[in-house]
């Protein structure tokens, strides 16, 4: 049957009410139904309030306006409102062959996303998949292959360990001062190296059952906490009403310092991001928001109007991108995406290896490759465009920064260093008395030519005796 937009269902369980997904309330599913019906529309007048929006206008070449593609006669009211794009996500192989040739190994892995991962991809950001190249880096972070299907010998369930640091279901504390509250295991759209592919999506090998009484209770009686992530799934997929409460609570915990919410929907869903949604966050300053864009081809005009309106809102936004094999392991593409992520005001934050997470070894890079990335930005572009590279230790070790080698040798008198272009120096070192370092220079030429070698990045680190 040929497929048409209207025709499409979202892969939330509970059935439709008005085109819309009936979430079921005992498992703490978004509640996308509950706006009231003045939110259904985004109108052209709200995106001209941005203070984004002139420079934008200006320079449209470097954030395009996505076109509404095979969705061409849906009324651009419908087109922008982010419950639209929802009911009429891809989520079956029938539809997604309507739309574009597949290849062997994506239609078998489309075929078999039920028992891993669900497979759903908003219109907006389908119409970013260039359908001609099979190695679109759009396309590979969001269509099944066949390769998820097989797990090597390293591969984990949950390579982060959250699972064995829940005191209470759905809350995640393993560093001191801070925990992971997931409210959620419904996104927008599944990204296919996803680390909580065993919960998310509603298909996985867990479920998530959020207790978030308990939950909040624990943040309200362990008083070292300071800071809570919302995350999941997809926080923002939560009504504005609901998010509201939610945040309320939180925010009335004296000893909660600020809120953090994790989201990818400025980046697969862009039109959620409502000047009235803004207006709420807004109440619950301090708040910060995690983004999660990975190609420069995702920074769009509407990515960037969305982005601008949680800026404005004084909302400060951070990105984390995950390296990934033809997608963004490349220098170049990397430093296009962290400066076009500076012009949309949100500072690179992290680059995340790839978690080993069951059926995500076709997506991986070797952790050399990401080094070598940070290697060509620092010091070859600004400071704010140089996120901070780590590997979540598999098991739960928790983040590990990584990055290339600078400090060359090091001993009481002196630190041999080397720049951005190779060139090393020395700087003097004081002991714990304060007392300024010898002359003396024994060993430091024997540090300059030791140090400096053709291998690698041209360097090893040694401690001088």
């Amino acid at each position: 049957m040929p497929y048409t937009p209207g025709q499409m269902q979202t892969d939330e369980p509970g059935g439709t009410r008005d085109g819309c997904n009936v979430a079921n309330e005992e498992r703490d599913e978004p509640n996308l139904c509950s706006e009231s019906r003045h939110l259904n529309r985004v109108n052209s007048e709200s995106d001209s309030d941005s203070s984004a929006g002139d420079f934008s206008a200006e320079i449209p070449e470097r954030f395009p306006k996505t076109s509404q593609g095979i969705w061409s006669r849906v009324a651009p009211a419908d087109w922008n409102d982010w419950r639209w794009q929802l009911r009429n996500r891809i989520t079956t192989l029938e539809a997604l062959q309507a739309l574009m040739p597949l290849l062997p190994a994506e239609r078998e892995g489309v075929a078999l996303a039920g028992q891993h991962l669900a497979m759903a991809i908003t219109p907006y950001f389908f119409n970013l998949i260039d359908v001609t190249d099979p190695n679109c880096p759009i396309r590979r972070q969001v269509i099944p292959r066949v390769e998820e299907m097989t797990t090597a010998p390293w591969e984990m369930n949950d390579p982060c360990g959250e699972d064995d640091h829940m005191p209470v279901p759905g809350l995640v504390h393993r560093y001191p001062d801070r925990v992971l509250f997931l409210v959620t295991d419904r996104c927008a759209a599944y990204c296919r190296y996803c680390t909580r592919s065993r919960v998310v999506s509603g298909v996985g090998e867990q479920h998530l059952h959020t207790d978030f009484s308990e939950a909040i209770n624990y943040v309200r009686e362990h008083t070292e906490v300071r800071d809570v992530l919302l995350s999941g799934g997809d926080p923002l997929l939560f009504s504005d009403e609901r998010l509201d409460h939610l945040l309320a609570q939180l925010r009335a915990i004296k000893h909660v310092e600020f809120l953090r919410i994790g989201t990818r929907i400025p980046i697969f869903l862009p039109q959620r991001i409502t000047p009235e949604l803004c207006a709420m966050l807004r109440k619950h300053h301090p708040l910060w928001m995690s983004i999660h864009s990975n190609h420069p081809k995702e920074a769009t005009h509407e990515v960037r109007e969305a982005c601008g309106r949680l800026a404005d809102a004084g909302i400060p936004l951070g990105n984390q991108s995950v390296l990934l094999r033809g997608v963004n392991d490349d220098a170049a593409v990397m430093k296009r995406l962290m400066h076009k992520l500076l012009m949309m005001r949100v500072r690179p934050y992290y680059i995340y290896q790839c978690d080993p997470v069951k059926g995500t070894h076709h997506l991986r890079t070797s952790v050399r490759k990401g080094i070598e990335i940070i290697e060509a930005l620092r010091g070859h572009t600004t400071g704010y465009a140089v996120p901070q590279y780590v590997i979540d230790a598999p098991g739960g070790g928790g983040k590990v920064p990584l990055g290339p080698e600078y400090v060359l040798a090091h001993d009481k008198q002196r630190v041999i260093l080397r720049n951005y272009e190779g060139k090393v120096f020395e700087y003097p070192e004081l002991n714990e008395s304060g007392v300024p370092p010898s002359p003396q220079r024994t060993g430091v030429e024997s540090a300059f030519s030791s140090c400096h070698t053709s291998e690698g990045n041209g360097h090893h680190r040694q401690t001088l005796d």
